[in-house]
């Protein structure tokens, strides 16, 4: 009887557990990814309801000029927090090699048209090829630094900056921009659910990176006494 009411006796309930620091940083960078295609210009109608990577093309017509290069910042933000982090990584793992391309292709979403390229003049597009250019280096460089053995506390540092950018300059520029769209369609315009998802993505990877980098301190530092 008694063996047989304990194999009846009910399992305990598994505890739940708060997702760790790295966890949260895959969050931020997949809040970051899915914020860009998420609406970020609220229009009148459904055809100037523009999500982010729209957003970029659409608001060049306004005469913003060089400034609406902060609209294809997410992706190349993505791009290299993302091919920073797999600096931590060791190389012999193949999920290493898949998330450093995958960080180059996030990185093109910023690519620029080919008829931009054809008919546009070079400052409206050679920043952006630039700055795709510079996330193939780094997950090239990913590559070294993830084969030496020592403290990663620069490369933390590094993303908590980039996250910082990425969340601080898209949304500074769209409250700039959204003055002269209301002026554009007369009548006011609100603040899509991507301009925030953005950025509380980029902040909450900062946020991860600072403990990141705060606990790899504490960790080397040596005890007094």
């Amino acid at each position: 009887m008694d063996a047989q009411s304990t194999a009846k006796a009910p399992r305990p309930a598994a505890r739940w557990r708060p997702p760790s620091r790295l966890g949260l940083l895959a969050l931020g960078l997949t809040a970051i990814f899915i914020g860009y295609f998420l609406v970020w210009l609220p229009g009148p109608g459904a055809g100037l309801s523009l999500i982010g990577v729209e957003v970029g093309e659409w608001i060049k017509f306004l005469g913003v000029g060089l400034r609406r290069n902060w609209f294809y910042a997410p992706p190349i933000v993505l791009g290299l927090l993302l091919a920073l982090w797999t600096a931590t990584w060791p190389n012999r793992r193949a999920r290493t090699w898949l998330a450093r391309g995958l960080a180059v292709a996030v990185a093109l979403l910023a690519f620029p048209a080919v008829a931009a390229i054809t008919s546009e003049p070079r400052s409206e597009w050679l920043l952006r090829l630039a700055l795709i250019g510079a996330v193939v280096v780094v997950a090239a460089l990913a590559t070294l630094v993830a084969a030496r053995d020592g403290p990663a506390g620069w490369l933390w540092a590094v993303m908590v900056g980039v996250a910082v950018v990425g969340a601080a300059g898209p949304t500074w520029q769209y409250l700039a921009v959204r003055p002269v769209v209301a002026a554009a369609l007369r009548q006011p315009v609100g603040i899509g659910a991507g301009v925030w998802l953005n950025a509380l993505g980029c902040l909450l990877v900062a946020a991860v990176c600072l403990g990141q980098l705060v606990g790899g301190q504490n960790e080397n530092r040596q005890p007094s006494g």
